[in-house]
Parts: C-alpha cells; sequence; structure tokens
C-alpha cells in the first residue's frame, strides 16, 4: 500500500518558515544538545518525512520540540502526523542497543502492560530472547551518557521516591504474593516514570541514578508476574530491566537481574539456560565486587546443576557459593542483596538436594533456612514445604504432614502462582500415602486452597 503524504508536517513547515535543509540541521543540532549525537538528517530526510515515511524515535519527539521553540507553543507529535504506533508484539523482548531505543522500549512495555494488550497477556518465555540480552550485557560497549535535555526537570527528589516506592511495594509483595499489587507498580512505572524518562531534563549523574532506581522497579514488577507464572511478560520486564542497569553502569544491579531470569529458568525447568544465565551473573558480580551477589549466583549454578543431575557439578557449585558467602560484606553492598543471608542461602541449597533427592541433607539446610526474617512470608511457605518434601523422602511422614500442613496455612493468604506449584509438587509427593489419614486430611485443604 503507497504512502500517504504527511499533510501536517508540510503545514507545520509552511507556517514556521523553514527549509527543508534548515529544519533538518535544526533536529540534527538539537539532538546533539539532548544527548543524540550523529544524527545525519538533511533535506532528502525531510522530503521523505512529508512523503509519508515516519522517522524513528526520537525524531518525532525532537520535531515536536523544534517546532514549539519555533512558534512559541506547544506542538504534539501527534499534530505533526507521526502520533505513538502501537506497541509491536515483540515489544520488551530485545535488548536494545542505545540508551534511547530503550527507553522507547521499556515505556512501550509499560504502556502495554497497562492497557492489558492481548499479545503481552499470551506471551510466552523465549530462551533466545533471555540469551541474547544477557550476551548484549556481557559485550555491548560502554553505555553513552543517558542525558535528556526535556522539558521536566528530573532530581534526586523524583529518583528517592521510586526508590522508596519500590521498597514499599517489595516489602508487599513478599507478604501477600505478586496477585495482589502487580497491576499498582505497573500502573505506578507508566504515570510516574515513564514521564521522567520520556520527557526529563537530566545530566549524566542524575540519569544513571534515574536509569538505576527504575531498573529495580521494573525488575520487581518482572519479579511478580513471574510468581504469578506470566513467564513470558517476566521474561521481558527482566530483560528491559537489564538494558536500565546498563544504561546506569550498574554491573552489581545487572547480576542480580541475571540471577533473577536463572531463577526463573530452572524454575521452567529450563537448567541448560539457567546455567548460561547465572554464569554471566557470576561475571557481573565480580566486576561489581559483590561477594554476596556472587554466592547467589554459585547457588542458582549449584541448582541448574541438581535439575540436569550433575552431582558433582551440583557440589562444586555449593562450595564456591559458601565460600563467595563468606566474604560478604552486609553493611556494604547494595539494599537490594540484603534479602540473601544464611537462610537464603540454606532455602536454595535444600532445593539442590530436594531435586538431587537427597532426604538429609534437603532436610538439614531446610531447617536452616526457616531461621529466617519473618517478614518473608511467601519464602517461608517455600522453605517449609522444601522441609516436608525432604522429610517425605527420609520416610518421616507424620513431621513431613506437619511442615506442609504450616506451608498450607501460610499459602491460603497469598496471591502467588509459584506458592499454587509448592502445593501441588507436594500433592505428587505425598500421593503413595493416601491412604494415611493425616495425608487425607492435607488433600482436603489442598482441593480447598486450589478451588479458591
Amino acid at each position: 500500500m503507497a504512502r500517504q503524504p504527511n499533510r501536517p508536517l508540510q503545514r507545520f513547515i509552511a507556517e514556521a518558515g523553514f527549509t527543508h535543509r534548515g529544519l533538518a540541521r535544526n533536529v540534527n543540532e538539537l539532538g546533539r544538545f539532548r544527548g543524540v549525537p550523529g544524527l545525519g538528517y538533511d533535506q532528502r530526510s525531510v522530503r521523505r518525512w512529508i512523503g509519508g515515511l515516519r522517522p524513528r524515535e526520537p525524531v518525532p519527539r525532537l520535531l515536536g520540540e523544534v517546532f514549539s521553540l519555533r512558534l512559541g507553543r506547544t506542538v504534539t507529535r501527534a499534530e505533526l502526523g507521526m502520533p505513538r504506533a502501537d506497541a509491536p508484539p515483540e515489544v520488551g523482548q530485545e535488548f536494545p542497543r542505545t540508551w534511547h531505543e530503550g527507553v522507547a522500549s521499556v515505556t512501550a512495555l509499560w504502556r502495554a502492560d497497562v492497557e492489558r494488550r492481548r499479545f503481552l497477556v499470551d506471551s510466552t518465555f523465549a530462551i533466545g530472547a533471555g540469551s541474547v540480552g544477557a550476551v548484549r550485557w556481557l559485550t555491548l560497549p560502554a553505555e553513552g551518557r543517558p542525558v535528556a535535555g526535556g522539558s521536566r526537570r528530573v532530581g534526586m527528589a523524583d529518583i528517592a521516591a521510586i526508590r522508596e516506592v519500590t521498597r514499599s511495594f517489595g516489602e508487599l509483595d513478599n507478604r501477600y504474593g505478586g496477585g495482589r499489587i502487580r497491576s499498582a507498580v505497573v500502573k505506578y512505572l507508566d504515570t510516574a516514570v515513564a514521564p521522567l524518562l520520556n520527557d526529563g531534563s537530566y545530566a549524566e549523574a542524575t540519569g544513571k541514578e534515574l536509569a538505576s532506581a527504575a531498573a529495580e522497579l521494573t525488575r520487581l514488577a518482572g519479579w511478580m508476574a513471574y510468581d504469578l507464572e506470566h513467564h513470558g511478560v517476566a521474561q521481558r520486564y527482566l530483560i528491559q530491566a537489564l538494558r536500565l542497569a546498563r544504561g546506569a553502569g550498574d554491573h552489581g544491579l545487572g547480576g542480580e537481574i541475571l540471577a533473577g531470569m536463572s531463577h526463573q529458568a530452572v524454575y521452567l525447568g529450563q537448567p541448560a539456560h539457567a546455567l548460561d544465565l547465572a554464569r554471566a551473573a557470576q561475571v557481573s558480580a565480580r566486576r561489581a565486587g559483590i561477594p554476596a551477589l556472587l554466592a547467589e549466583a554459585h547457588v542458582l549454578e549449584a541448582h541448574a546443576h541438581a535439575v540436569r543431575e550433575d552431582r558433582a557439578g551440583c557440589r562444586a557449585a555449593l562450595h564456591q557459593a559458601e565460600r563467595a558467602f563468606e566474604r560478604r560484606r552486609p553493611g556494604d553492598e547494595p539494599g537490594w542483596i540484603a534479602y540473601f543471608d544464611e537462610a537464603y542461602l540454606a532455602a536454595k541449597t535444600a532445593h539442590c538436594f530436594r531435586d538431587l533427592r537427597d532426604g538429609p541433607q534437603a532436610v538439614r539446610h531446610a531447617r536452616r533456612s526457616l531461621e529466617m526474617d519473618g517478614r518473608f512470608v511467601r519464602g517461608r511457605m517455600f522453605n517449609l514445604s522444601l522441609l516436608a518434601a525432604g522429610l517425605l523422602e527420609c520416610g518421616e511422614l507424620e513431621e513431613a504432614c506437619a511442615a506442609a500442613g504450616q506451608a498450607l496455612e501460610l499459602a491460603s493468604g497469598l496471591q502467588s502462582a509459584r506458592t499454587r506449584s509448592y502445593v501441588t509438587d507436594l500433592r505428587a509427593r505425598m500421593e503413595p500415602y493416601a491412604a494415611e489419614p493425616a495425608v487425607a486430611e492435607l488433600e482436603a485443604r489442598i482441593r480447598e486452597l486450589t478451588a479458591a
């Protein structure tokens, strides 16, 4: 189909008195000032735009600003015949190569999520997308300056607000599960954070802080989607969080996001992919010099080995995790890794031994994992489930049923699909004992829970 001429753009050019060469020069110069160097548009480019070719971001935004400055009034991209295009179905799956492409990608993802776009709701997990994201994270050259010159000045108070919202939503997620609050997180990203990225004015130092804060909250929204088993959505959010962390130059946060991607992959039964992501997280942890993050990345590698039934690989990775954990400095490490304490390491180790069907070791580490912060309600439910699974492996049915009962009690207050998956796993492990009264009682409670 032939392109339709862009009559609105043609009218604005005439009203502003621009030549085609003059308009192109203004766009190039404003782009350089706004942190987008290397634009090389000329009069032929303008003729193509008039002919109906829509330029890529950030040109429509720059054109709107050029005409606004020239005419002394606000001119929107829609008025120029360049409204925001609908997000493509693959939005968020690619790790963008530049800061400005990354901003366009992540804000389009948030908007599509708020609008509950069908392609996003139905999206599935794609190993290739995660692999490309990890490779680009590790190999892209150093990020160009994350600067912008929009109409709204971004200050440290804006960034502090994002971090406080992230902290508050994170606590609620741990207590109640992702299902209760994820929509509020996404709405905040779309209505409060997107305008700062799209229309904000910030220098490099502030831009890096903004990128880091936005990456943390985007990661949390992705983690909540994972908790709900919306795996395609979760993966897109984690990839875009990783891109924001690249803009911030934050190797530690990038490593934490890669660790989360590994966590999701092993949960989905993709241990080879999880192994690659865990090793990428180790590279980032070493670059950042964060021992707790390195310990996390090693224990995630161990879990991938366990699912692959590689006992030697699992043991070696667990040894590395313990060595790294001994070097951690809780007071000197970022707040986002504070959850990774002795109890969390024990829980991940218990996962390894559960999947290797080593009951005694699973029980030993699961008991240690229960010496945890009481605010992590969902985590405690998982750890009780691990203990019950290990006790069943040891033939301790009565104690296993008691632990499972406590896990079900916590699960009833959580909106978390992963919680239901742990319950389903326990049901399968207890099936050989279905005739036992204690197991029959638990089965009735499980039916009630899953029906709810």
